[in-house]
């Protein structure tokens, strides 16, 4: 099995060297379809483009083929962490802070499997939210298991792209019959 924080060691790196942020590095697909998945954003805007993508896929599969770290094999996958992002570094929940979430613990944190509400942001390695129903609660960031920002037209709005510059646009212009 791949030793993600030695691979997390080579990638972020690359990923600096391309002006990203690293957000995550994580083995999915389990033994039947194994994927190194490595989420990286521009720490400017938070969001990655299709070029900052293939760019670093060129990166991380040059140096992965040259020094070899995973035994069996995988695919690649290099992506922008989305708009459900997964909230990974301690800052994530500064960063989002007023934005809606679900926190899964390591093990059930005052008797709940999961907090999920507004995030309210961090006090040293403490992360607070305000859980629906609940109340204000803290959770040590060691506590977390994993955790991500929950799709509402608040985060929608916030994390529209900023220039839709080179977009394509799709216009669907109906014939009527018997017109060329």
């Amino acid at each position: 099995m791949a030793d993600i924080a030695e691979l997390t060691r080579m990638i972020e790196p690359e990923a600096k060297a391309e002006g990203l942020a690293l957000v995550r590095v994580k083995m999915i697909g389990g033994s039947s379809d194994p994927t190194l998945q490595v989420m990286a954003e521009r720490p400017d805007t938070r969001q990655l483009t299709l070029e900052d993508c293939a760019r670093l896929s060129r990166r991380i599969s040059d140096l992965l083929d040259e020094k070899d770290p995973i035994p069996e094999a995988y695919r690649l996958e290099v992506s922008s962490p989305g708009i459900d992002r997964p909230l990974t570094r301690l800052s994530d929940y500064d960063d989002w802070k007023g934005h809606e979430a679900r926190i899964h613990p390591h093990e059930p944190y005052q008797g709940r499997k999961q907090l999920s509400g507004d995030l309210i942001g961090v006090d040293g390695e403490t992360v607070r939210i305000d859980v629906k129903g609940y109340g204000e609660t803290a959770i040590p960031f060691s506590a977390i298991r994993n955790a991500k920002l929950l799709m509402t037209d608040k985060l929608i709005k916030s994390t529209a792209p900023l220039s839709s510059e080179g977009a394509e646009i799709e216009e669907d212009i109906e014939q009527e019959e018997g017109q060329d």
